[in-house]
């Protein structure tokens, strides 16, 4: 509506990632572009939409889109782009934090499926970040009169857990990196506990997150170039701050949604950026946590790649919200073995249609 209502004689749009093929968006960028190039809504949707994000009249849909739309590829702009080293560091629980899981896990049959995920994902964060969610439960529970005996019992456990194993990793990396470093983590509450963590170690640290205005996103930025050695930042960190003068990239918790790790490592593998990227992934064994990378991340070389082909695949086969479709997996599987074969199935048929998309591009050179 706003770009709509500007006086312009021309009008270029500019993305870093690929439309994610909803038919509405398309509709509404090119319609932007070039009034009626598409038609009116009604007529476009009877002509080109078989569902929400599957088309039909490809080829047509696509020729017309060729006329307002240039797709550059990273690997096409003649650019000698620095690497993306990958390594995966698996860590173990202690003793008490895999107790806390188990007892989660336990529940699966007893409470609310996607608040159990929820929590088994905050513990391999930090039980700082589950016991906000426990806290919220038993807060809403109270509120409607039921039981909060075991909202307590949980976070009673959660109280005896002395060590956070993940944080101690990080540590650990970010001394023996001795540069700067950026860690992301999908909760605040784990960002406030590592911000204090380092500190305790003699580590100089900001916090970057959404929540911040643009000039105060502009200090820390300032900061973490001239004073900190490390930068935690919240999904938000993954959007809109350039910082190239950074190597290092830490995915302290890992997103399901592919994007938003595109966005992570796009913040420093760019132009600009003189040194080779290197990205850590964490993950604890045994765990959902290890689960998704091992059996999907890895397996789709998604790190390495950017991810516009990946985008591609998933909206042909209506997954554009993978997180969604990961969740679903794991709440609707009874037993691990069942998740294991379900999204072995899933991998398989990604890795299928990339194949087939690379001959494709092959063929076409």
């Amino acid at each position: 509506q706003f770009i709509k209502q500007l006086k312009k004689k021309f009008c270029l749009l500019l993305t870093a990632t690929p439309v994610q093929n909803r038919l509405d968006e398309i509709f509404n960028l090119v319609s932007l572009l070039k009034p009626g190039h598409l038609g009116d809504l009604a007529s476009f949707e009877e002509e080109f939409r078989q569902s929400k994000r599957t088309p039909k009249n490809e080829e047509k849909l696509k020729a017309l889109m060729n006329k307002v739309m240039v797709r550059n590829r990273r690997e096409e702009t003649g650019i000698e782009w620095t690497k993306r080293i990958v390594q995966t560091i698996e860590i173990t629980f202690s003793e008490a934090e895999r107790n806390f899981y188990e007892a989660i896990t336990s529940l699966k049959g007893d409470a609310n499926h996607f608040s159990l995920l929820t929590l088994q994902r905050e513990i391999c964060s930090s039980k700082e970040a589950a016991f906000m969610t426990l806290k919220n439960m038993s807060d809403k529970a109270n509120e409607q009169g039921f039981d909060t005996s075991l909202h307590q019992q949980l976070m009673g456990q959660l109280a005896q857990i002395e060590t956070n194993s993940k944080a101690e990793k990080a540590l650990e990396l970010v001394q023996k990196i001795d540069d700067k470093v950026i860690i992301f983590t999908e909760y605040r509450a784990t960002q406030l506990y590592l911000q204090w963590y380092l500190k305790q170690h003699g580590i100089t640290s900001v916090p970057f997150r959404g929540g911040f205005k643009r000039g105060k996103k502009d200090w820390m930025r300032q900061l973490f170039e001239q004073n900190a050695q490390v930068l935690i930042a919240t999904e938000a960190g993954g959007e809109g701050i350039n910082l190239q003068f950074c190597s290092h990239i830490i995915n302290y918790d890992l997103p399901w949604n592919p994007m938003r790790i595109e966005q992570r490592i796009g913040r420093v593998h760019r132009l600009g950026q003189k040194e080779d990227v290197r990205v850590y992934n964490f993950a604890i064994k045994d765990t959902v946590e290890e689960h998704i990378l091992k059996l999907l991340y890895e397996k789709i070389a998604l790190f390495e790649s950017v991810v516009g082909e990946l985008d591609d695949i998933l909206s042909q086969l209506e997954l554009s919200s993978l997180d969604e479709h990961l969740q679903e997996i794991i709440l609707n599987s009874e037993s691990e073995g069942e998740m294991k074969v379900k999204l072995d199935h899933l991998q398989a048929i990604i890795q299928d249609m990339q194949a087939e998309e690379e001959a494709k591009e092959r063929a076409a050179k």
